[in-house]
């Protein structure tokens, strides 16, 4: 928890005033046993009617107090409570944004989700207890037995050595439980990331009817989640019955051999009242005591889950200092490039490897291959998704690395294979990448994208709201929005992940006789399919197991590359590709 610490200082205000007006609550709690017993032994005892009026006249008001203190308190505790695990959450969020893909594969999206809810919640908690508890229940036992024994000394020991017992015991508990609700946690970690993958992934369970065969996957985390929790649970269960029967042990005896002193008038009936309301001030207080200890056991195993996120440095980083001011993009150069997912810990298990392409202003590189043969893969390097291995990618002339990362990704219009839509308008959508465009440019954009005509046909046009991941719209459309999105803000550089995969050859068509004007001014990185979405290319590169097979014109590959050949042949076997094919991205 101390590592949190820095959080809850902008809310010192409220962390002194808590706890101060839960010391004035505990003060007055702790006269209201001196005052009842000085009525049993003056008033009622004495048969004297005005000091029973008025020392019950000053307990009400010192209740009153009380109240009035203890709702001060709370409020006091929640704003700092609150505040604070608003902020963390933050935090996290803002960290979690400076992650690569590296850090993310780490911990794991499951996990995420529950270091920024559950864990924060157990933190944010203890923060409210801890303002209102750590003063009050030890100040309220302290105060207690100290009032105790300036009561009655003797009987007095026979609580304090009960104490001791009862602190032994806890320490026990607390030891045990710990390491029980770290496996607690990273068990919830396994559920939600089950529960994430199954909805993210419901259309595929559902077409290949594994319902039955997900609510076993889901029933075997949920269980082995459930199991450890009753673990744990016991151990909690544990703490309040077993502080209760010891505390009630003492209460006997203390009963017991106090009776006996009042039976024979060495101890006043209302100083015995009093002990006895000390002794249940004392058992409440350490029922507050155990159960304080054990959030704190439970909010340090989260804390120090958050603290592992809020340190963790992001694999990718800005360099120091940067003299590039913008990206012109003029020249793109990838020299003997290999990348591993593994990093340089893995060079054998190389994605890609010895990859040299040169691009300049105005080319169209294609990259085509069977699948898993890394063309993806390596073109995510160029946006700096993933860094390098091996090699270098420079930018006329800068070296990727040394170019700030805002600034390089601001330049590269990339769109992915998985068209991602955010809920929210389709308008929202579009300018994700440039918020303050205006609706010309949009409409422009979605109009080379070929999209502004089913967006116009939508009741609320550009308005439209989208569902999560655009689960209103065809695979098609969603593709077309993902395009227009990127080249709304007209990159120097665009990528095309197999983009395409999902329009019809007519759209296609169009698309690419669209985007001709545009790529003129661009680099252009294409990955397709289809070799008649290739073909034009002033330059396409071939890829197969990670390497580069083959490189060149349409025309020269058909004669030197035999991969390319296989290929041509799996998609039109003896026949010519069409000429509107050979036209695409042709500058001339």
């Amino acid at each position: 928890m101390w590592a949190l610490s820095a959080y809850i200082k902008p809310y010192r205000k409220f962390v002194l005033l808590g706890p101060l007006f839960m010391i004035m609550e505990v003060f007055f709690d702790l006269l209201q046993p001196r005052l009842a017993a000085h009525i049993v032994n003056f008033g009622v005892v004495e048969r004297d009617f005005g000091v029973i009026e008025k020392t019950a006249f000053i307990m009400a008001a010192v209740a009153l107090l009380s109240l009035a203190t203890g709702v001060g308190c709370n409020l006091f505790a929640s704003r700092a409570s609150q505040n604070f695990g608003a902020d963390i959450r933050e935090a996290l969020f803002t960290k979690v944004q400076s992650f690569s893909f590296e850090n993310l594969e780490h911990f794991k999206s499951g996990s995420l989700i529950t270091r920024m809810t559950s864990d924060v919640v157990q933190v944010q908690n203890l923060v409210q207890i801890l303002l209102q508890g750590l003063v009050r229940a030890p100040s309220l036992l302290v105060g207690s037995v100290i009032m105790a024994m300036l009561m009655n000394l003797r009987l007095g020991l026979i609580l304090l050595g009960t104490l001791v017992i009862l602190v032994a015991v806890l320490f026990v508990l607390i030891r045990y439980s710990s390491p029980l609700f770290a496996q607690v946690q990273t068990k919830l970690d396994a559920l939600n990331t089950r529960i994430q993958e199954n909805v993210a992934g419901i259309r595929v369970v559902k077409a290949f009817a594994r319902s039955d065969f997900e609510k076993r996957r889901f029933r075997e985390v949920n269980r082995d989640y459930t199991n450890r929790s009753i673990q744990a649970a016991r151990m909690i269960a544990l703490n309040s019955p077993i502080v209760t029967l010891i505390m009630n042990a003492c209460l006997v005896i203390i009963l017991l051999y106090g009776g006996r002193s009042v039976s024979f008038g060495s101890v006043q009936v209302g100083d015995m009242i009093a002990f006895v309301n000390y002794v249940l001030q004392a058992l409440a207080s350490l029922l507050m005591v155990s159960g304080l200890l054990m959030n704190v056991t439970q909010a340090n195993v989260s804390a120090k889950r958050i603290d592992e996120v809020l340190t963790a440095q992001p694999h990718m980083t800005d360099p120091a200092t940067s003299s590039v001011a913008a990206v012109a993009a003029r020249h793109v150069k990838l020299e003997d490039v290999s990348f591993s997912y593994g990093g340089s810990s893995a060079p054998k298990e190389l994605a890609v490897r010895n990859i040299d392409i040169e691009a300049k202003r105005g080319d169209t590189i294609a990259i085509i291959g069977a699948t898993g043969s890394g063309k993806s893969t390596l073109v995510q390097l160029i946006p700096r998704l993933y860094d390098v291995t091996s090699g270098s990618i420079r930018i006329d002339g800068t070296d990727i690395r040394d170019i700030p990362l805002a600034e390089l990704r601001r330049s590269i219009g990339m769109i992915l294979q998985e068209s991602f839509l955010f809920t929210g308008t389709i308008r929202d959508n579009l300018a994700f990448g440039k918020p303050d465009a205006t609706q010309e440019e949009i409409e422009e954009a979605a109009r080379i994208a070929q999209a502004h005509d089913f967006i116009a046909k939508l009741p609320e046009g550009y308005g439209t709201k989208l569902g999560q991941k655009g689960v209103n719209l065809s695979g098609g459309q969603k593709q077309r929005i993902a395009i227009a999105r990127a080249l709304l803000i007209k990159p120097p550089i665009i990528i095309m992940d197999d983009s395409m995969s999902a329009l019809d050859l007519g759209t296609e068509r169009r698309l690419r006789t669209a985007l001709e004007r545009l790529t003129k001014d661009a680099v252009t990185f294409l990955i397709a399919q289809r070799i008649s979405t290739v073909v034009g290319a002033q330059r396409i590169v071939v890829m197969d197991e990670g390497a580069v097979a083959g490189s060149g014109t349409h025309d020269e590959l058909m004669r030197s590359c035999d991969v390319y050949q296989d290929i041509y042949r799996s998609q039109f076997g003896n026949q010519e590709v069409s000429h509107v094919g050979r036209q695409f991205h042709s500058n001339h």
